[in-house]
């Protein structure tokens, strides 16, 4: 069965052209016009996957995006927006958004876009991964240490699971900025960084030992 899709934009020009776009591919496919309305149709059919529109009347796109994932809702969510600044998508990925496409879009690159989220989340929905006592969800996104669980933001959750699918291997710094960030971030020089000490905390909490080890003027390896 194709997957079932919310598009939220309140500008009725952009919703028909989706919705016929979306309709071409098989997918089935819900409109809201606002913040609340998102909120109420997801609730009332679970989507697959959200087109956001972030400036909406009433609650906006971030503000819908923070209410979902607080409530547990890991559905892939792609924001549409016409502001294109660092921080507005910076913002965006740190709140729990999956993608990001500028208005005005080429409807093949939002397609291949909503594709590729809905194949990665089919993949993921069912994967367990562990390394020592570690364990991650992917479809829940929750994760363990032995018996404590450990609540992640998206990005502690993208990087947790780049070191678990990568265990005992020297992973360079660049290579974990393009997994994690991608290759056009501009934000702060030391973000990794920020981040490796928030997951090292996180994971040693309890005074467990370290598994995060740095790899002097390479990068990191997650080993016993």
């Amino acid at each position: 069965m194709k997957a079932h899709l919310l598009v939220v934009d309140d500008d009725p020009r952009i919703t028909d052209l989706l919705r016929r776009i979306l309709a071409y591919e098989g997918y089935s496919v819900a409109v809201a016009t606002s913040g609340d309305d998102a909120l109420k149709r997801t609730l009332e059919r679970a989507p697959d996957l959200i087109v956001l529109d972030v400036m909406l009347p009433g609650l906006n796109g971030l503000e819908v995006v923070q209410r979902l994932r607080v409530a547990g809702d890991n559905v892939p969510i792609l924001l549409l927006t016409a502001r294109d600044t660092v921080a507005d998508r910076v913002k965006g990925f740190e709140i729990g958004a999956d993608d990001y496409v500028v208005k005005p879009f080429a409807p093949e690159e939002l397609v291949a876009r909503i594709k590729a989220l809905l194949r990665r989340n089919q993949v993921e929905r069912h994967e367990i991964l562990h390394y020592a006592d570690v364990q991650l969800d992917t479809g829940t996104r929750v994760a363990h240490r032995g018996p404590r669980e450990i609540e992640l933001s998206p990005t502690e959750y993208e990087l947790l699971a780049l070191f678990l699918r990568r265990p005992r291997q020297v992973l360079t710094r660049d290579v974990i900025m393009d997994r994690v960030w991608g290759l056009d971030f501009e934000g702060s020089s030391n973000v990794l960084e920020v981040y490796i000490g928030y997951l090292r905390n996180m994971l040693e909490a309890d005074g467990e030992a370290r598994l995060i080890h740095t790899i002097r003027g390479i990068g990191y390896v997650f080993r016993e």
